[in-house]
């Protein structure tokens, strides 16, 4: 039998002669990688533009307009916009976009979330000149006609009004954002299934919404993967084309300054319990001097899931509540351009519910007491600079907060800007803030079993 010592020792020969006679091929472990996470910003056309030139052949390409729910002026515009992308423009129909984007083999998508509206495509890196015409296209001379409307659009509306209601978490994180802003960031994500579509929406009422959230001031286009004198060459050329006038009906999007109110909304449910219990939290990165970066880490310290597989992970919520099976929690930071909330969503078992939202108040407590442990804040610090700096690399969540800082301030969403500022939260920082939410109003949603779970007045909360 061959000793261990023979093999390491006559391997470690064999590499040093491989790297003598390779020396190009010879790499150690973790290289650093090549590309820039840095989105370098300008304006083509009139059109605000970003772009980071990450190494690959991919590229990830999006217009991201501020067209989200805070800003329709009738239930489900955003909706009915969103589902409007790629359907049929004057030079092309609906099926001829979808087979030219299959030969490319490429990926066509479109969201809406609270603020925006980001329509884009995934496609190989040389494909950039096809995809700039065909996003301006789409936001430029989309026909919106009635019968798309009638047999594809508004079908799919109704369907996620369906699924909302049969959702209690969704339903009770929508209500949450109802009372903490009342209307804009308050308005849901989805009509609720007590909306009459008919009544607020039609092919010509999406048409004339889209002429004002096409508007030139109104949009940004962001890549991923693109050379930034390509992304500037193209969006310059095709982009250039004229822009629907804004119908003079649509109001200017232009919504107020975002207010937090608070309060409290129990909806009976036989679908499920959840219970979201939220304070104000931070506006995004890009809002400049309002961010706060306490809050993230006061989410990561609260926490309720580990990141450790076999392990219930550092974060106070997820020790405290190991006595409740019945009961999962989540705390997140939601951040928007000029306001954010910090929420914590338990879903389960009613009975688990009721006893797990009392150890979300008490672990509050405990951290606005200053009992957190320098290492337990060490470790939320460190876990919060992750989530921010994994969110910020993921090529979606990168468009869309960038999109969103070059519409409301020309500011883009820089990594090591970030990273810097987490990086500088004290233990003081983190007990202050604490304290604040105490001593401010919650905003609690309860949906389920109305019977059991309980009002936030019996866990200790303001209202």
């Amino acid at each position: 039998m061959i000793s261990r010592s023979f093999i390491s020792r006559n391997g470690r020969l064999a590499l040093r002669k491989q790297c003598g006679s390779h020396p190009a091929n010879c790499r150690g472990l973790a290289a650093p990688a090549t590309g820039s996470f840095q989105y370098q910003t300008g304006e083509a056309a009139g059109v605000k533009i970003a772009s980071r030139d990450l190494t690959g052949p991919t590229t990830t390409l999006a217009v991201v307009a501020k067209a989200g729910t805070r800003y329709s002026t009738l239930p489900g515009l955003s909706d009915g916009l969103e589902l409007y992308a790629f359907k049929s423009t004057s030079k092309r129909s609906a099926l001829r976009i979808t087979r030219e984007a299959e030969l490319l083999g490429s990926e066509l998508f479109s969201y809406h979330s609270r603020e925006n509206l980001v329509i884009g495509a995934k496609f190989l890196r040389g494909d950039l000149p096809y995809f700039a015409e065909l996003l301006a296209e789409v936001i430029t001379k989309t026909r919106y006609t009635a019968h798309e409307y009638q047999e594809e659009v508004l079908p799919l509306m109704k369907l996620s009004q369906k699924k909302l209601f049969g959702n209690t978490k969704e339903t009770a994180v929508d209500s949450a954002h109802g009372l903490a802003f009342h209307h804009g960031l308050g308005a849901p994500l989805h009509p609720g299934s007590g909306t009459v579509l008919d009544k607020y929406m039609d092919s010509d009422i999406i048409n004339a919404y889209s002429s004002v959230a096409y508007q030139k001031s109104n949009f940004a286009v962001v890549a991923n993967g693109a050379d930034y004198g390509e992304l500037s060459k193209w969006v310059g050329e095709f982009f250039e084309e004229d822009f629907q006038a804004p119908n003079k009906d649509i109001p200017k999007f232009e919504a107020p300054a975002s207010k937090y109110y608070g309060g409290e909304a129990r909806t009976a449910h036989d679908k499920g319990n959840a219970m979201v219990i939220a304070f104000p939290g931070s506006p995004s990165f890009t809002a400049g001097s309002s961010y706060k970066p306490e809050i993230a880490v006061l989410a990561a310290l609260m926490g309720g899931e580990s990141s450790i597989k076999w392990s219930p992970g550092f974060s106070y919520l997820a020790k405290s509540t190991a006595e409740h099976p019945g009961a999962h929690l989540s705390t997140n930071h939601a951040a928007y351009s000029d306001a954010g909330l910090l929420y914590t969503t338990i879903t389960g078992s009613a009975d688990h519910i009721r006893s797990a939202s009392a150890e979300v108040v008490k672990t509050l407590k405990k951290i606005a007491a200053g009992e957190a442990s320098k290492e337990d804040v060490t470790k939320a610090v460190a876990s919060a600079k992750f989530k921010a700096l994994e969110s910020g690399q993921s090529l979606d969540t990168g468009l869309e907060l960038t999109g969103t800082g070059l519409i409301q301030g020309g500011k883009a969403y820089q990594l090591d800007e970030i990273a810097k500022g987490i990086d500088g939260v004290t233990g003081d920082q983190v007990k202050k803030i604490a304290k604040t939410l105490l001593d401010g109003k919650a905003s609690v949603s309860t949906a389920g079993d109305l019977f059991v779970l309980p009002y936030a007045e019996e866990i200790g909360l303001k209202i």
